[in-house]
């Protein structure tokens, strides 16, 4: 029998200790948190974050942590820093890394995209081709620097790292030559870097890739350009994959039900659920169903029970039997999205670029429940740890709570 599970590590679920949450799976464990707030209200501290990063906030034992790119003297600053978690005063604020001329980016992106991870003490934080870097949580003092994981990106880097049984693995699919890597969490050292298979026409990509375990061994999830692979934690070598043709990838894959859900392209998205334990090309075997209509291009669904609710960049809404693709509802929603939705007070919360939230009630019909406002670009995942929520924008980092 086929055992699989996503993995589950072992973040406390009072802390928000990457991206999407302790589980990577966007849902909010713990005190509920407030329902409505603006700019006067329900804002517990605002604090003026220098540059520009669109990393979602990691918190962590009382403290919050992001990165932030910083223009200095024509080149960048790239930072980490921590806030105390109570009174938004920064703690420790450290540069990794001095980059006299920055690769160029999209409009949408910023140089600091990836979300940092806390674990053990330390906070490991990666600007994807300019590098990664493993701080001491409580001082921000350097405990080492990776940087042989070089590739020539194309409008910058997006996918965060995640962390299983000792090793952070990253997708670097850059302009020519992707690969998939892992990096020992307690050395920096390359553990293993595997060059992509599949030989696309466009290579570049910005996944966070899921490890699942598929009877008994850790599996990484990795969609790239024009496929999907899934590689052995342990060696990196590639296991199964699929074949569809796409670029430009950036939701995180969804596993449950015995599925992987994944997208497949940026320019038109589109949603493949397949199952798992395969060898090889499964492309004409293990394809459980695909989706087009509502896709995400860039926010990573989230599951409830057997709903999967995504939005698409445009607006999109929609709600799916996530073992058959079935659909409930699609309704539009207010604004262009990029963070993904969060599952949080029972309640599906939706956030679009422009601060906006919409509340939408979980079920099989559509129903909004409310909605929010605080000024500023909002493209960065909100972050969610005892009963607050950290929700960053442009220019601030916000405390929504008491």
């Amino acid at each position: 029998m086929l055992a699989v599970f996503l993995v589950i590590c072992t973040f406390s679920a009072d802390n928000w200790s990457q991206f999407r949450g302790p589980a990577s799976n966007g849902h909010v464990v713990g005190p509920a948190t407030p329902l409505e707030w603006s700019e006067t209200k329900n804002v517990a501290w605002k604090t003026p974050i220098e540059g520009l990063g669109w990393s979602s906030p990691a918190v962590a034992n009382g403290m919050v942590y992001l990165t932030t790119a910083v223009p200095r003297d024509g080149g960048l600053s790239l930072r980490a820093l921590a806030l105390n978690a109570g009174s938004g005063k920064v703690v420790w604020d450290r540069e990794v890394r001095a980059v006299a001329k920055a690769p160029s980016i999209h409009v949408k992106n910023s140089h600091a995209s990836p979300t940092p991870l806390v674990s053990d003490g330390s906070v490991f934080v990666h600007f994807g081709a300019l590098g990664m870097a493993r701080l001491a949580a409580a001082d921000g003092a350097v405990q080492w620097v990776c940087s042989e994981l070089e590739y020539p990106p194309l409008h910058g880097s997006g996918g965060s790292p995640v962390l299983h049984d000792g090793k952070l693995v990253v997708v670097c699919d850059g302009s020519k030559d992707p690969f998939v890597a892992a990096v020992d969490a307690k050395t920096g050292k390359v553990a293993w870097k595997k060059t992509r298979t599949v030989k696309a026409r466009i290579s570049h990509s910005f996944v966070t890739a899921s490890v699942a375990v598929v009877d008994g061994k850790a599996q990484v999830m990795a969609p790239g350009p024009d496929h999907f692979a899934a590689y052995d934690l342990e060696s990196g070598e590639e296991i199964w994959r699929v074949m569809a043709p796409g670029w430009s990838v950036v939701p995180q894959p969804t596993v449950a039900h015995g599925l992987v859900i994944y997208n497949h392209d940026y320019d038109n998205p589109e949603l493949l659920a397949v199952r798992l334990g395969g060898k090889g090309d499964v492309t004409g075997s293990h394809i459980a169903w695909r989706l087009k209509r509502g896709a995400p291009s860039t926010p990573s669904p989230v599951l409830v029970g057997d709903e999967l609710y995504f939005v698409s960049d445009k607006g999109m809404a929609s709600c799916v039997n996530a073992k058959t693709g079935e659909s409930y509802w699609m309704e539009r929603i207010p604004g262009s999205y990029s963070a993904s939705p969060i599952f949080v007070n029972g309640r599906i919360l939706f956030l679009n670029e422009t601060g906006l939230a919409t509340w939408v009630k979980p079920g099989k019909a559509f129903v909004v429940l409310g909605k929010n406002e605080l000024t500023g670009r909002t493209l960065a995942t909100p972050a969610f740890s005892d009963g607050a929520m950290y929700l960053r924008t442009d220019e601030n980092l916000y405390r929504i709570g008491k």
